[in-house]
Formats: structure tokens, C-alpha cells, sequence
């Protein structure tokens, strides 16, 4: 089994973070991983997006030509990378930012309203641990337990921010 995900955006939204999270999940369930970021120069607003391989086997390649899954945080992301995804894959969309409609009919689209949330549960950054909570259980290509002890080996120093971001995490896993 490979899996292989795409987490795109701008710099700032947490793309990177989402896919590191998710990698580090994977690897305290023992599967091999691989992390691939990708950002522009200008790196906070410019574009930035990360592949995540995860497999039960040795990973030959972290380039994903047509992963399963793809999440896009804003317009330009669901532009750039809709035509990438495999066919019956999930097409996961911030649905707070991204307005244009997916022109394939071959996959399945999750709209997530990530900055609605965030904007509600009170802490606006936390946009994409609300998506990755909604990633976490729609894809099940990890656990929720996982997910939460790798945020907590993340934030391991910042309490406040564990509470935060456990908080949001779990608002998008309980969208489904």
C-alpha cells in the first residue's frame, strides 16, 4: 500500500505543518513516510505545498504525479492541482476561500469551511488543523490518536497551544 497526498496553499496557512503532522502520525504507527515541501521564495503569501508518501514498504519516490488525495487551502491550489488527482480520489477544498467548482466529475470533493471554523472556535491560524482533523477522518489513512500525539510532540513546550489545536482537530474530524 502507497498513499501519496498533496497539502497546497500559500505560505502561512500551515500547508507544511498539516503535511508534517500527518507524517509524523504515520511514523508512530511504524509505516515508512516520506515529507517533500515545496514553497516560493517569498515564502509567508507565496504559493507553498507538501507530498506526503506513506506506505507499509520502502518508498521508491516521494513525488506524487497522481496521489489519492489533495487538499487545497485556496484557489490557486485547487487550479494548480486538479487535474493531478487520480480518479476516485478526495479532493479536499477550503470551502471558507476557494469559490471555482472542481471540473472533473472522477472524484470525490470534501468542501471543509476550514476559516469559518477557525474564525469560531476563536483562533484563526488553526484553519488547517481543522482541515487536517477533516482529512484525518474522511482519507483514514491514520488514526485520530496519532494525529493527536504527534500535535502534542509538536507543541511538546506550549500547553495553550495543544488545547488550541486539539480543539480544531477535533471540530473538522466531528464535520463527518
Amino acid at each position: 500500500m502507497l498513499i501519496k497526498t498533496i497539502f497546497a496553499g500559500f505560505g502561512g496557512q500551515g500547508v507544511l505543518s498539516m503535511g508534517l503532522n500527518l507524517a509524523q502520525a504515520a511514523m508512530l504507527e511504524g509505516r515508512h513516510v516520506t515529507y517533500l515541501p515545496s514553497y516560493g521564495a517569498e515564502v509567508r503569501g507565496g504559493t507553498a505545498n507538501c507530498t506526503v508518501a506513506i506506505s507499509d514498504e520502502e518508498i521508491a519516490s516521494p513525488v506524487a504525479s497522481s496521489p489519492e488525495f489533495i487538499v487545497a487551502m485556496n484557489q490557486p491550489s485547487l487550479i494548480r492541482f486538479q487535474n493531478q488527482i487520480q480518479s476516485g480520489g478526495l479532493f479536499f477544498v477550503n470551502s471558507s476561500l476557494v469559490e471555482a467548482e472542481i471540473s472533473r466529475g472522477d472524484v470525490d470533493i470534501i468542501n471543509v469551511p476550514a476559516n469559518r471554523i477557525a474564525e469560531e472556535l476563536g483562533n484563526p491560524r488553526s484553519a488547517n488543523i481543522v482541515m487536517l482533523g477533516a482529512f484525518t477522518k474522511k482519507s483514514n489513512i491514520v488514526s485520530l490518536s496519532s494525529v493527536i500525539e504527534g500535535l502534542k510532540d509538536a507543541f511538546k513546550n506550549k500547553q495553550k497551544l495543544i488545547a488550541i489545536n486539539k480543539n480544531a482537530l477535533m471540530a473538522g474530524y466531528d464535520l463527518f
